[in-house]
């Protein structure tokens, strides 16, 4: 039998196997944000149990696949992450956030309806989300280390770069 996470994995394999998985990414779509939903809005509390457990109480009910999907999206957001490979029904899990890391993987996902949940309010003030992004733009520009030719030389000379050592 083949992992849960591999299951949800496999639903991205080929497109095929995407258009008759449709419905299930647009479930999945559903279930995370009503999932992310209640995460934020208890955001001191840790989320643990056992899988089946923690499945149910996050709204996912009979979607153990779904569920790996979700776990495989919040993971790198966690303070502890999950050996997604050994999950099964009994795996104790401990979902623990990192709110500013999971902020800025919604922001990298593009997940638009994530990063805009309300309940985003409870935990950083806006001022503090514009900082989070700007500082994750700033990270995102390319910079160069290249002296340009008409750029004061490094050498301290005063002369331009291709006026001295640029020669």
């Amino acid at each position: 039998m083949s992992s849960y996470i591999n299951q949800w994995n496999n639903m991205f394999k080929d497109q095929q196997s995407q258009q008759q998985n449709m419905a299930e990414i647009d479930l999945y779509y559903k279930l995370e944000t009503n999932a992310y939903e209640k995460i934020l809005a208890e955001p001191d509390k840790i989320w643990q149990g056992p899988f089946e457990e923690l499945q149910y109480e996050l709204g996912f009910r009979n979607k153990p696949v779904i569920f790996a999907g979700f776990l495989e999206g919040i993971n790198s957001s966690l303070r502890n992450q999950i050996d997604l490979e050994q999950l099964s029904e009994d795996s104790q899990i401990t979902l623990e956030p990192d709110f500013h890391k999971l902020f800025l993987a919604m922001h990298d996902a593009k997940a638009d309806w994530l990063y805009s949940i309300k309940h985003w309010d409870n935990i950083f003030s806006a001022e503090e989300r514009q900082q989070f992004l700007f500082d994750w733009r700033q990270s995102k520009i390319a910079r160069s280390e290249k002296i340009g030719r008409n750029d004061p030389c490094p050498c301290g000379s005063g002369k331009k770069y291709k006026k001295c050592c640029g020669k």
